[in-house]
């Protein structure tokens, strides 16, 4: 089984609380954690941009992304939201067997 690490920001706490809390209860995530207050820079219709944004890291699996990356894009408030998914070369066993337990 492959096992993903999935990253996407939002500029408002409630979206973020919204989408750590659907992912989590219905299962295609083990586990949500959102970190705040982090600063962006990036360009957006020509011209850089900053923002204060908080940042939301999503633990499942490869065959759960698909339908993942669909409910995020769905719940989140972004035009072009950033969905991020990183492989998980190395973790604990027990972590990846709990992951497993829980989607």
């Amino acid at each position: 089984m492959s096992f993903l690490l999935v990253i996407t920001t939002t500029d408002q706490e409630e979206t973020a609380e919204h989408i750590a809390k659907t992912m989590v209860q219905e299962r295609l995530a083990a586990c949500v954690q959102i970190i705040s207050k982090i600063t962006s820079y990036y360009w957006w219709e020509g011209k850089v941009e900053c923002a204060q944004e908080l940042l939301i890291f999503m633990k499942t699996t490869k065959e759960k992304y698909q339908i993942l990356e669909k409910r995020t894009k769905e719940l989140h408030n972004y035009t072009v939201p950033e969905i991020i998914a990183i492989p998980i070369e190395e973790s604990l066993k027990d972590y990846l067997d709990w992951i497993v337990e829980n989607l």
